[in-house]
């Protein structure tokens, strides 16, 4: 298949964030050192993103056709495998970007390598245009990373690069009913995390070190930072802040999925119910009375766009 087009995908600065809000640049800098803030920070990082964007833009003119891409129309923009992916930002927008592509190549770009860590950003912008070519040419590296899907019982569905969540939408309890391993049992709960081997370093490594500082207070343990060992084929689902009372029950909070192993959720909220993932609150699913859930690992894969000495996953 020839690719006819580079799609850049980028979300806006903190800066233009600030700037919509309070309508001007100059209110925005009013607001943020009349609160004590560093205004500079904010402009540096602005100016250095559209920097690396400007670059990128000009190489890729020599090559290819391009495009941009904000974030926020990731669900609704059409992807075809005629396109090549240029993700530039930080590592949450490849986990964002790569559960609505389908399969096409992703380019991850660090923009700004002194701010982000870029753990899933291998390329630079004076770097990416090579792995541009190779793409073009299909003769490119790529790591493959499982997605994990949740899939109601009316059709509707979403997929999740490192994690979903699943609850109410504010700070009451969740409820439902939970199946796992030929069990069943009522829940009250903060919700549910289901984390991928990608997101098991994040949300999910929270509530590990959540839990193993609570358990100094029960055994005289050391402190270390824990995460959950997951191999690239399975998830974890783990149960936040469950509540034990005469209609709910606690044994089941967390567990392995795998191709075969899924998790069933039954909603018990006749309202505020969601289905969320990899943080994107403002793309959801509805989960209220009524609403059965599966969650496993999705068919769908992302392709990562490896440097010259990695090898195909």
């Amino acid at each position: 298949m020839t690719i006819e087009y580079a799609i850049i995908v980028k979300s806006k600065t903190r800066l233009e964030l600030l700037t919509e809000r309070f309508n001007t640049k100059a209110q925005a800098r009013f607001y943020i050192e009349r609160s004590g803030g560093l205004f500079e920070d904010y402009q540096v990082e602005h100016e250095k993103f559209h920097d690396s964007l400007s670059l990128m833009q000009r190489q890729l003119s020599t090559v290819i056709k391009n495009k941009i891409v904000e974030r926020n129309f990731l669900p609704s923009f059409l992807f075809n495998d005629k396109q090549v992916v240029i993700v530039i930002g930080q590592d949450g927008l490849v986990a964002n970007t790569a559960k609505y592509v389908n399969g096409i190549p992703i380019i991850a770009v660090n923009p700004d390598s002194e701010r982000y860590d870029g753990v899933l950003l291998p390329f630079n912008p004076t770097n990416f245009i090579g792995a541009v070519e190779k793409v073009v040419t299909n003769k490119f590296n790529a790591k493959t990373v499982p997605l994990a899907e949740a899939v109601l019982n009316d059709g509707q569905r979403l997929l999740a690069f490192n994690d979903l969540f699943i609850g109410a939408s504010s700070h009451v309890s969740a409820r439902y009913k939970i199946s796992y391993n030929h069990k069943s049992e009522e829940h009250s709960s903060s919700g549910i995390i289901v984390s991928t081997k990608s997101g098991s370093t994040g949300w999910l490594s929270s509530i590990f070190n959540m839990t193993f500082g609570m358990h100094r207070f029960i055994a005289k343990d050391g402190t270390k930072k824990m995460t959950a060992k997951l191999k690239d084929d399975q998830l974890m689902f783990t149960v936040r802040e469950p509540f034990h009372s005469k209609k709910t029950q606690t044994s089941i909070i967390a567990g392995i999925l795998t191709g075969q192993t899924k998790l069933v959720l039954e909603s018990y909220m006749p309202g505020n119910g969601v289905i969320f993932s990899d943080g994107i609150e403002t793309d959801f699913l509805n989960f209220n009375s009524g609403a059965i859930v599966t969650v496993g690992i999705a068919k769908e894969t992302a392709n990562l766009v490896a440097e010259e000495n990695s090898t195909k996953a």
